[in-house]
């Protein structure tokens, strides 16, 4: 386990379009808000976590892929973002390489935990430094960034698409989830499973949503993301759309899901 003080979360789903980024900036900046210092790792090729908190790609010097593959110490990757308390470890395309840089590396699916908990116990005693939250953007897959994040993670946090089929996909996560306890990373939990792209004029939105709580429970937020066009526009603004718009509905469900993780945290801890 890491730190007690930091606590890691995976966002993944190896579905594409699920809300995944949408989910790593705008919980980042809703929990960097309420007073939390958080550190988004962009560990996607596309690099859009990072486009989304207004780094360009002529600013991605170091990027996650650097800390995986040549072990450049993460600090030295990290970027401040136009949100007080937020940090980004950029991420670009060079990630694509990283299956074939590390194949012969035993120990390949550590690279980006022994990354994390060596910076996190550099740190541990200083608090303008320490992270309360590092979030980890995986990418659409279940590749072997995807393997790392989870290795890394003490927890993931699940974004699902409302949408036909959605279980499906989950229950091939679920089984990758079992696999990773098994031989890399036993305490690896689900910290929760958050419903986007919810539209309340649909019913199937309401269909998936009964259907994930009936298997899920209580692992499902009561939180859910709605369809929102200011959420999908704000990234090309280099924003997250709590800077962008923060009375629209994204946003305020984003700052509802900051403050429902907390209290779980919470529990958690007092568990």
């Amino acid at each position: 386990m890491s730190d007690s003080s930091t606590r890691i979360l995976a966002i993944a789903n190896q579905k594409g379009g699920v809300g995944k980024t949408t989910t790593s900036i705008n919980l980042g900046t809703a929990l960097a808000a309420v007073g939390r210092r958080v550190l988004v790792v962009d560990f996607d090729a596309q690099g859009n976590a990072s486009t989304g908190l207004g780094i360009m790609r002529a600013d991605r010097r170091l990027t996650s892929y650097d800390v995986v593959v040549d072990g450049v110490p993460l600090e030295d990757a990290v970027r401040t973002t136009l949100v007080p308390r937020l940090e980004i470890v950029p991420g670009d395309e060079n990630l694509s390489g990283v299956e074939t840089e590390l194949a012969d590396d035993t120990r390949r699916s550590y690279r980006l935990r022994n990354a994390i908990r060596s910076y996190v116990d550099r740190v541990a005693h200083d608090p303008e430094k320490r992270y309360d939250f590092i979030l980890i953007d995986c990418p659409p897959s279940l590749s072997s960034l995807t393997i790392n994040a989870m290795t890394a993670a003490d927890a993931l946090l699940v974004p699902l698409q409302c949408e036909f089929l959605a279980l499906e996909g989950l229950s091939q996560l679920l089984r990758t989830v079992e696999v990773v306890r098994a031989g890399l990373n036993p305490h690896l939990d689900i910290q929760g499973v958050v419903l986007t792209m919810y539209d309340k004029r649909n019913n199937l939105s309401d269909q998936v949503a009964d259907e994930v709580r009936a298997v899920l429970g209580n692992k499902v937020y009561k939180t859910v993301i709605p369809r929102n066009v200011r959420l999908s526009e704000a990234p090309s603004f280099g924003k997250p759309a709590l800077l962008y718009d923060y009375r629209c509905p994204g946003s305020e469900a984003y700052i509802r899901l900051a403050s429902e993780m907390l209290q779980r945290e919470r529990a958690r801890q007092a568990a």
